[in-house]
């Protein structure tokens, strides 16, 4: 059953839908006149020829606007087993980027410290068969797992644990439910003369009408820690202080 926050997207007048042949795109108005350049870096991008992109699954990648923002661009792949035979395409009516731009505006509009959606495609290959693309402002700077990894600063490595504490404690507060937190996708950027943590990445997440019950802190935070074990088994940049700094259950 969904949260009763969850929907699909409804119009929303920062929005405006365009459609090309078979792709149907979702645009802030700020970016509409863009359109033709983001349809064909999107083509791009999609092609088997395309070079590996960023992030865990190699599906984002930064995409520049002539006199417009950046946007970090991710493309829609699979995991497990499943990538292996269908990597990129997805069946169903309900298409995921859209949903999650549904989540991520709303998300954005409550305060929650998530990238600022900026558009979605969807390009229906047959009808209930596609592949898909999620677009958001571009951030500046590193994962937390990146950061760990780079800056041996005591002092400066617990003040980014800490932001990223708070930006989960926040992500509760207002109701979302994140179900794929894990160190790539909280990003390290700076502000001002400090540091910032952005939650990326809302394929999965939930949102809800009221603050997330302990239950779900408890499983964001068991995934999130999950992560960490995975990434760095001999607790090289983890340590238990750093993983109780993270542990928000």
């Amino acid at each position: 059953m969904r949260p009763q926050a969850q929907t699909t997207w409804k119009a929303d007048p920062s929005f405006a839908r365009i459609e090309l042949g078979r792709a149907v795109f979702l645009l802030r108005r700020g970016i509409l006149r863009h359109a033709p350049t983001i349809a064909a870096a999107l083509r791009t991008m999609s092609s088997s020829r395309a070079p590996e992109g960023a992030g865990n699954r190699g599906s984002g990648r930064l995409l520049r606007l002539e006199g417009g923002p950046d946007l970090f661009v991710r493309q829609a792949k699979r995991g497990g087993l499943a990538r292996f035979f269908l990597r990129d395409t997805f069946v169903g009516i309900s298409a995921r980027p859209f949903n999650e731009l549904a989540v991520a505006t709303k998300a954005f509009q409550r305060g929650i410290p998530v990238a600022e959606p900026m558009g979605a495609m969807v390009h229906w290959i047959v009808p209930g068969v596609y592949r898909g693309f999620f677009l958001s402002r571009a951030i500046p700077g590193m994962t937390l797992w990146e950061f760990m990894r780079t800056d041996d600063d005591p002092i400066v490595r617990r003040h980014v644990l800490m932001a990223a504490r708070a930006a989960i404690v926040t992500m509760h507060d207002k109701g979302l439910f994140h179900a794929d937190l894990n160190l790539h996708n909280l990003i390290v950027t700076q502000a001002g003369e400090t540091f910032k943590i952005v939650i990326l990445d809302l394929d999965k997440a939930r949102l809800h009408d009221s603050p997330l019950r302990p239950a779900l802190r408890k499983k964001n935070a068991r995934r999130l820690l999950r992560s960490a074990g995975k990434l760095d088994p001999q607790a090289r940049y983890l340590d238990a202080s750093a993983l109780s700094i993270l542990d928000v259950s």
